[in-house]
């Protein structure tokens, strides 16, 4: 997990720090392919775009807005909001990102999942020429490589 040094920064002496870097590690720890910024004066998390952001960080609680939350793809049960795009978590306390660690570590596996690019098959005359390496015997492939034949 990479971290990025403004938002360590960012963290320090908030109210609600403890929550904010637990929520935190459980973002950056869920998935390697998820990374971290400042924007719009707050922490904000992204994979092939922005994921989620800590909207409310005051001294009681933390609230995570999921900026596409409709879009992900799962049953999260602690995911809030009806509207056509983003969703929140509200956390009271650092027990809470502890009780639905499982939850936040499958949504933004979900989202990578969900943003990743698609996985490119062979195709044509490199896969044809691929298909028939494989179909020669070792002692033919040997041979083939050593001696010419003439």
């Amino acid at each position: 997990m990479k971290r990025d040094p403004y938002v360590d920064r960012w963290l320090e002496r908030k109210p609600a720090e403890p929550i904010l870097r637990r929520a935190r590690d459980v973002i950056m720890w869920a998935d390697n392919r998820m990374g971290e910024y400042l924007k719009y004066g707050t922490v904000q998390f992204a994979f092939n775009g922005d994921f989620a952001s800590f909207v409310h960080h005051d001294k009681k609680a933390v609230t995570l807005m999921f900026n596409r939350g409709a879009k992900i793809t799962g049953k999260f049960p602690h995911l809030e909001g009806d509207g056509p795009s983003a969703r929140f978590m509200r956390f009271a306390d650092v027990a809470e990102v502890e009780a639905r660690t499982a939850e936040l570590t499958n949504i933004v596996r979900s989202w990578c999942e969900m943003m990743a690019p698609p996985k490119k098959e062979p195709t044509g005359r490199a896969r044809s020429a691929s298909k028939a390496r494989r179909s020669l015997s070792p002692s033919r492939r040997t041979s083939r490589r050593t001696s010419p034949e003439t």
